[in-house]
């Protein structure tokens, strides 16, 4: 799982195209959350999604899910290192661009944000694992969280989006709510994880 760690990892500071979106991203939130925090807070929470979902993603996408799992069988100790690196991206950089908070004295804002990443980042990975492709991925958390949570359940039901706002805003309660969704979604994937490659 160690090699899986470091391999990811290592994939995400070389490949160009990783780098230079998490640089600009990182940049825009770091300005953003000088002039508004809560914009700060909607745009990291989305990056640190969007960011975790593609670490899993891109093996399907590009084609190195087959080796990955050709060089590691056992599938579901993949699965764990990929929801690790995709915890550790997610909350460095949320730690990162929300340091502008920190100055303006948003340290309660920055710190409710910074302890609901990683359960963001985990509920994103184990979803992409069992979609396997980014874009109905994330077309269809759009569809869900605009129609499902926003026009039916006005952001109010304990539905997994409505959880990680409520727990960005320091809710213990919606905490505990994502991290409950987090831990379905890592349930579901350990059970999608062994479906077969060749329709991806």
């Amino acid at each position: 799982m160690l090699a899986i760690i470091r391999s990811d990892l290592y994939r995400m500071a070389t490949i160009r195209s990783s780098r230079i979106s998490l640089i600009i991203f990182t940049v825009l939130s770091t300005l953003i959350g000088w002039v508004n925090p809560d914009a700060w807070g909607l745009l990291a929470g989305m990056v640190a999604f969007g960011l975790a979902a593609m670490i899993v993603a891109q093996h399907y996408q590009h084609r190195t899910a087959a080796l990955l799992y050709l060089a590691v069988p056992k599938r579901v100790a993949v699965l764990i290192g990929q929801l690790v690196v995709a915890a550790v991206v997610a909350t460095s950089f949320v730690a990162i661009s929300g340091l502008t908070l920190l100055v303006a004295g948003e340290a309660n804002r920055y710190q409710n944000l910074l302890i609901v990443a990683p359960v963001m980042a985990i509920f994103g990975a184990a979803g992409a694992a069992v979609v396997r492709r980014s874009t109905w991925f994330f077309f269809g958390c759009a569809g869900w969280f605009i129609v499902v949570e926003g026009l039916i359940g006005r952001l109010q039901t304990p539905l997994p989006f409505s959880a990680f706002l409520g727990a960005g805003s320091g809710d213990p309660r919606a905490l505990l709510l994502a991290s409950g969704w987090a831990v379905l979604a890592c349930i579901a994937a350990c059970i999608a994880v062994g479906r077969d490659l060749a329709g991806d």
